[in-house]
């Protein structure tokens, strides 16, 4: 049978973006599902209230009206405590759950007998793609740090050819060709600018070379898990550091995106390693939440060392909020298609193989084996 779907307005300072976005209302409503959204819930990534309610959706101004017998809660950030208390037990939540970082949100989500299912836990498979909020968001994210990097620049990005001389293109370097990184190389590419590329995975290369950068080359292969990268020894660090330090030091600007999920990120720029870069150089730091790339990268802040700007940003998808908004909500769309069987009614198992990976939280336990060892000390 058809049910409630909430979408509250996100509490995180600087979220910007929105679970759900008309066209996708549409499609709900048109399944037969009431979709509540709360006032304003779209108003940062410039949806405003009357395009959903053309779309069918029910605009409320309380979340007590919100949550009322919502059988699902679709959000980006996880609900704040408060509002997990308003839920019934049962319900689903789906968005981000950064369980590091929200433990008290995990722990009440467990106590209420609320289902959570993390999105960041989407398994990296074929048939889980359109699923994939990380991969959305980090395009987004990548697009951004490009266009934050050339506002801060004091250079061109492309050639031009002036009567008052010819101005060489400005350098780019991307360090880590993931999604992030692969959207920040054909951003910087379009702008003009001449892009180099690394990453210790090998199989990168072939991506970079594709779209027009050069990839910096080094006898290493260090492809992991998952599509991630292992982490090098101290000797492959060694000559790491000694290739990255004479590209940076040649760059104008440089876009750092190298992380490892659930650790602190791997430092590539040393304090030293600035010291050497031209004046008016400008790095963007995209891991600067998770400890940085750059050794004087503090998170959230621009800060200027030794001539160098040093940008720390933080949830950059929320910049370009309305279209990481109008993905992430398609990649939530997919996904609640897994737990919405042919007669519109939730599904009664989760065992399918995407729900099974990115169940957090159900019937009062802590599925996911890590966050239940990080935040209960291995207490089932």
């Amino acid at each position: 049978m058809p049910f409630v779907i909430a979408v509250p307005k996100e509490k995180a300072e600087g979220e910007r973006r929105v679970a759900i976005v008309p066209e996708v209302v549409q499609k709900l409503t048109r399944a037969g599902h009431e979709i509540r959204i709360e006032t304003g819930a779209g108003a940062g990534a410039f949806y405003p209230d009357d395009l959903f309610t053309a779309a069918g959706a029910k605009v409320v101004s309380g979340r007590a009206e919100l949550f009322q017998d919502a059988r699902v809660v679709l959000s980006v950030q996880p609900p704040a405590p408060d509002d997990i208390d308003q839920l019934a037990e049962g319900s689903i939540v789906i968005g981000f759950m950064n369980p590091s970082r929200n433990p008290e949100s995990i722990n009440r989500m467990c106590d209420r007998k609320v289902t959570a299912f993390a999105l960041e836990l989407v398994p990296r498979i074929t048939r889980a793609q359109s699923m994939d909020a990380l991969s959305s968001q980090a395009t987004a994210g990548g697009y951004a740090a490009t266009i934050l990097g050339a506002a801060h620049c004091p250079k061109f990005l492309p050639m031009l050819t002036t009567a008052a001389g010819t101005i060489r293109p400005a350098t780019v370097l991307i360090l880590g060709a993931g999604v992030a990184g692969l959207m920040a190389i054909a951003t910087a590419r379009r702008l003009g600018a001449l892009v180099e590329a690394y990453d210790v995975r090998r199989a990168a290369g072939e991506q970079v070379r594709s779209l027009g950068a050069k990839f910096l080359e080094l006898e290493i292969n260090a492809e992991g898990q998952g599509g991630y990268a292992r982490e090098l020894t101290a000797e492959e660090k060694a000559q790491e550091q000694q290739m990255v330090s004479a590209a940076v030091a040649r760059a104008d600007i440089i876009i750092t995106t190298a992380a490892i999920p659930g650790r602190k990120a791997p430092v590539l720029i040393t304090k030293e390693t600035v010291m050497t870069m031209k004046p008016g150089s400008v790095i963007v730091d995209l891991a600067a939440e998770s400890g940085g790339n750059c050794e004087l990268t503090q998170a959230g802040k621009t800060v200027t060392e030794h001539g160098v700007t040093i940008i720390g940003p933080t949830n950059l998808p929320a910049h370009v909020a309305f279209h990481a908004s109008q993905m992430y909500a398609k990649n939530l769309q997919q996904f609640l298609a897994l737990i919405i069987d042919k007669e519109g009614s939730l599904v009664s198992e989760f065992s399918d193989e995407i729900l099974a990976s990115s169940l957090m939280v159900h019937a009062g336990e802590i599925r996911h084996t890590p966050t239940r060892e990080l935040l209960q000390g291995g207490r089932s």
